[in-house]
């Protein structure tokens, strides 16, 4: 069997350009893009060791012959912090939408939930002091 390494998610978006920028708004950082450039058609970005890919919904149907879905809840991107409410709030202040406020699950995370400009759902959390 194949030794596989470095995983991965690709997000599907009808606009690479917007999606990347949401991203690095976040604090990734751009890694690779094609074409160089011009208008991109696929976009990686990293974050504390974790890349995320954007990818053309056209390309991905012209090049690959898939049929990826270009909107709503398809996957889910986490994001850990030290500060749930003050996260959300910059996002959400910054034009996402907001889908959960913070809120307590399990008496141990605060959770809170927005979404990137194609609708896949981003989890905002943090642990919790113990009591």
């Amino acid at each position: 069997m194949s030794t596989f390494r470095t995983p991965q998610v690709i997000l599907f978006s009808e606009d690479v350009t917007r999606a990347a920028a949401f991203y690095a708004g976040l604090g990734f950082t751009e890694t690779f893009r094609v074409p160089t450039e011009g208008e991109p058609i696929h976009v990686d970005l990293t974050l504390d060791g974790h890349r995320i890919g954007i990818a053309s919904v056209a390309s991905s149907r012209a090049d690959h012959g898939l049929d990826p879905v270009p909107s709503g809840q398809r996957a889910a991107v986490v994001l850990w912090t030290d500060d749930t409410a003050a996260a959300y709030a910059a996002v959400t202040a910054g034009g996402a939408p907001a889908l959960a406020a913070p809120h307590v699950w399990l008496d141990r995370l605060l959770i809170a939930w927005t979404a990137d400009p194609d609708g896949n759902p981003i989890q905002i959390v943090q642990h919790l002091p113990t009591r």
